[in-house]
């Protein structure tokens, strides 16, 4: 077999490429073996990452087993949690064009023949995706799974406890309804592992994907970080790798239409993030299959809501790996024909895959087809004078009394301006908080809006107030806040030409988003809108700023 890995180890010329190798430690035997990039984001400070040095030597063993030589190369990461309402939001999306381009550099300066990828959080997943379709080798992910929950004082089952449930009990104290000591039990308590974080926040969303996209194996999304399965599925994700090598089957191979739109039935399915809307979109892109927010809002329209885990409801992501995980909620899909059939999957064609590892849903964890929470999915699309191009809420973790909501618009221009607000006690129910210049370019980085969220939930507004930005949310957010809000406001988007007070209407079941203003005063004040200078104009940022695209194309960098 020809493989890419002979550009640096064959011939005359190539002796001061072998004696680099054999400083590696290889043999004249390894010589002749394919070599496989073992691309991980391993990190002390993230706690889904740091276990990846046990996944990274599961998928290793797996390899040399298989008969490759494994290379482990580390990229950057960002924890969402860590990084959340303060300047270092401004670089989690933007980290995942920094993986990208990483993963493109070392695979393609060392000309490796295949790839493992072990993300877990946020940005990781789409990022080592972008740059693995840009490469184009066989490649299959394997993450480092999720945490398991905390549980609520003095109980070892029963209601469990989440990253989230910090976020809400700062606005609970806030409001009085949260003692100090109560919040320093969550502090202690919620996060009780390694792992991405417990609920259907944005990595589990990812991770889950990956498996709908064919390029992970059944498992990846659900088995717990701390489960000694999770080190067996990596040395089998290492070993599939090179069965995928001897087959000459690339990402490329499995990520096509039919797999984009399988995995966008699995997102409306399971309710995951409206961040996959973002990193979905721009991996088409990336993989020329481009979708946009009317192929999202059409996935929505035809897609039954099957599986109701944390935020939008009490279930952790555990739940779902105890009833048989992603695998379930496709096999239900399937039995509605919403599955494109000719997929290709790293287990073989879509139906082998269903096949040979699928059991019953539950009827409770995960519904059966004919038994929806909701015969429609759990993301919706919103069009209207605010959002022309579109904006996302995830309408399953919103409370039926808000799916449509009228009320005076309170304008912010960054996050922490409405933060002020919220804590200060300035936010009335009724009311419509704005928060603008928050998206790619003008963040830059678009930020999640994770505080300002959990505040008001905390602070029992959630059934009173809506939220609208340019920016995004964090998985963990619920209530009526939508964001992507497209065009942004710095690229005079009609979200940065509300004034406080318009009336602004949020019709969720509807699919609407409009301010009562008339077209006549709205080009009014858009002839009179100066966008404001760039907020950052050096480094990673300024450029960032520069190249990126607006949300409803996935903040995509070509």
């Amino acid at each position: 077999m020809q493989l890419r890995s002979d550009a640096i180890k064959r011939g005359l010329a190539r002796a001061p490429h072998r004696s680099l190798l054999k400083a590696d430690g290889l043999t004249d035997e390894e010589m002749n073996r394919p070599l496989v990039a073992v691309f991980s984001s391993k990190s002390d400070i993230i706690p889904g990452h740091n276990n990846l040095d046990k996944i990274s030597e599961a998928v290793k063993a797996g390899i040399y087993m298989a008969g490759g030589v494994p290379f482990e190369i580390d990229t950057i990461g960002v924890c969402d949690g860590i990084a959340m309402n303060h300047d270092g939001m401004h670089y989690s999306l933007v980290s995942r064009e920094t993986i990208a381009d990483s993963f493109e550099i070392a695979v393609q300066g060392h000309a490796f023949d295949a790839a493992v990828c072990i993300p877990n959080c946020d940005k990781i997943v789409p990022g080592m995706l972008l740059g693995a379709l840009r490469v184009n080798l066989p490649t299959v992910f394997v993450s480092g799974g999720p945490m398991l929950p905390g549980h609520k004082q003095g109980c070892t089952c029963g209601p469990t406890t989440d990253l989230n449930s910090l976020f809400d009990g700062v606005g609970q104290v806030q409001a009085g309804t949260m003692t100090d000591e109560e919040l320093k039990y969550l502090e202690d308590s919620a996060c009780p592992t390694c792992g991405s974080c417990s609920g259907m926040f944005t990595a589990n969303s990812m991770n889950c994907l990956c498996e709908a996209l064919g390029i992970a194996l059944p498992g990846n999304g659900t088995i717990p970080a701390v489960y000694s399965e999770r080190l067996r599925l990596a040395k089998h994700a290492g070993m599939k790798v090179m069965e995928l090598l001897k087959k000459n089957i690339c990402i490329r191979d499995i990520i096509t239409p039919a797999a984009i739109h399988n995995a966008m039935e699995c997102d409306m399915a399971f309710g995951g993030s409206t961040n996959t809307v973002l990193h979905l979109t721009a991996i088409a892109m990336e993989a020329g299959c481009p979708i946009t927010m009317d192929d999202w809002d059409a996935a929505s329209a035809r897609t039954p809501h099957l599986v109701k885990l944390q935020p939008s409801g009490p279930r952790p992501l555990i739940d779902l790996y105890a009833v048989g995980g992603v695998p379930v909620v496709m096999h239900e899909l399937a039995k509605l024909n919403l599955l494109d059939t000719s997929a290709l999957t790293c287990m073989g064609t879509l139906p082998e895959y269903l096949k040979g590892c699928t059991k019953p849903a539950d009827g409770e964890v995960c519904r059966t087809h004919d038994n929806p929470i909701s015969p429609v999915g759990a993301l919706r699309v919103l069009h209207g004078n605010i959002a022309p191009d579109g904006g996302i809420v995830k309408k399953a973790a919103v409370d039926p009394s808000m799916m449509k909501h009228t009320g005076p618009a309170r304008c912010f221009d960054s996050e922490e301006e409405a933060c002020e607000a919220i804590f200060g006690g300035k936010i009335n129910p009724g009311d419509v908080v704005v928060i603008r210049y928050e998206g790619p370019a003008g963040g830059p980085g678009m930020r999640e809006m994770l505080t300002p969220t959990s505040a008001i939930c905390g602070m029992g507004l959630s059934t009173s107030v809506a939220l609208i930005t340019d920016g995004r949310f964090s998985g963990a957010s619920k209530g009526p806040c939508i964001g992507h809000v497209s065009p942004e406001a710095a690229a005079g988007g009609p979200i940065a030409l509300i004034h406080e007070g318009d009336m602004v209407t949020v019709d969720i079941e509807g699919g609407k988003l409009d301010v009562d203003v008339s077209d006549e005063e709205m080009a009014a004040r858009r002839a009179s809108f100066t966008a404001p200078a760039p907020k950052h104009n050096h480094g990673v940022l300024a450029k960032y700023a520069k190249l990126v695209s607006s949300a409803d194309k996935g903040a995509y960098i070509g």
